[in-house]
């Protein structure tokens, strides 16, 4: 049976009986609008932990406000029905007052990986996923998270995260959940007119395009970046990125590497969508 709770200070005491009672604590924290990524993330958690806790939080500190925090859907009771389906033990669903009370001023910033890519076009955005993400941490305790590399960086800054802060907890990444043309899962998705999302299809065919290009022994960053960009530029409105970087500093690489980063963020009419794929450790998108 899966348990709902609104307030952390019920959500902390529900993981510490947990751990008492001799159980691995696993932790997928959400935004809810849960799709088949998200199941999968559940999935893994199931595999790395016998306790499994979801969180489903719209976070208002991470968007900024020319964001679509007002139009993120927000489906509880089918995320509830997906969560029972998928074994879940606790579920937390609190109100914003609960997570930043009257007076809450403190936010977690990292200082350099959050910088490129999202954090160019997005300022505030990952201060207010470490802010939030740090407190879930804490109230969850010693634990397993898994995160989805379709949000990369985000997985690589939570990473960091964890490790500078000392946190007993575990971040795994997990791999992209794609529909049968190849477009990455998104609860966005959803906003796509007929037309947008078929246009969609660009970035993942510039992911694919690099794809092959390394496989057929491009090296070249810049050669790369050029193949991504180009189906991704012709079929999008606006192009905020395509980045050609190293998978752990997400900045230029200095030299020849093993595998490369390359990831985009575009914008369909009001619609933004992200992808990546790293080439030489991921399959072909």
């Amino acid at each position: 049976m899966t348990a709902v709770v609104r307030e952390p200070a019920d959500f902390r005491r529900a993981c510490d009986e947990a751990r008492a009672q001799g159980h691995r604590v696993g932790l997928v924290p959400t935004m809810g609008a849960l799709h088949a990524g998200h199941l999968s993330l559940i999935d893994e958690a199931k595999e790395r932990a016998d306790f499994l806790a979801v969180t489903i939080f719209v976070n208002p500190l991470q968007f900024a406000e020319d964001e679509d925090l007002g139009r993120y859907p927000r489906t509880m009771n089918a995320d509830l029905d997906g969560c029972r389906g998928r074994g879940v033990d606790l579920v937390f669903a609190p109100e914003p007052s609960g997570m930043y009370p009257k007076g809450f001023q403190t936010r977690v910033s990292l200082s350099e990986i959050t910088k490129p890519l999202e954090g160019e076009f997005r300022p505030t955005h990952f201060d207010g996923v470490t802010t939030v993400v740090t407190k879930l941490f804490n109230l969850t305790g010693p634990s397993v998270a898994v995160f989805g590399r379709k949000d990369y960086q985000q997985w690589k800054i939570l990473s960091r995260l964890a490790r500078d802060l000392d946190m007993p907890i575990e971040v795994v990444g997990c791999p992209i959940i794609r529909e049968t043309d190849g477009l990455a899962l998104s609860s966005r998705n959803r906003y796509l007119s007929e037309s947008e999302r078929a246009r969609a299809l660009g970035i993942v065919t510039g992911l694919r395009a690099a794809y092959d290009a390394w496989t057929a022994g491009e090296r070249s960053p810049n050669a790369l970046h050029a193949i991504a960009a180009a189906p991704i530029e012709a079929r999008f409105d606006r192009v905020d990125y395509v980045a050609a970087v190293d998978p752990e500093t997400l900045e230029p690489p200095e030299n020849p590497h093993p595998r490369l980063l390359i990831a985009a963020a575009a914008h369909l009419g009001t619609t933004r969508l992200i992808d990546n794929v790293v080439l030489g450790e991921d399959p072909r998108p």
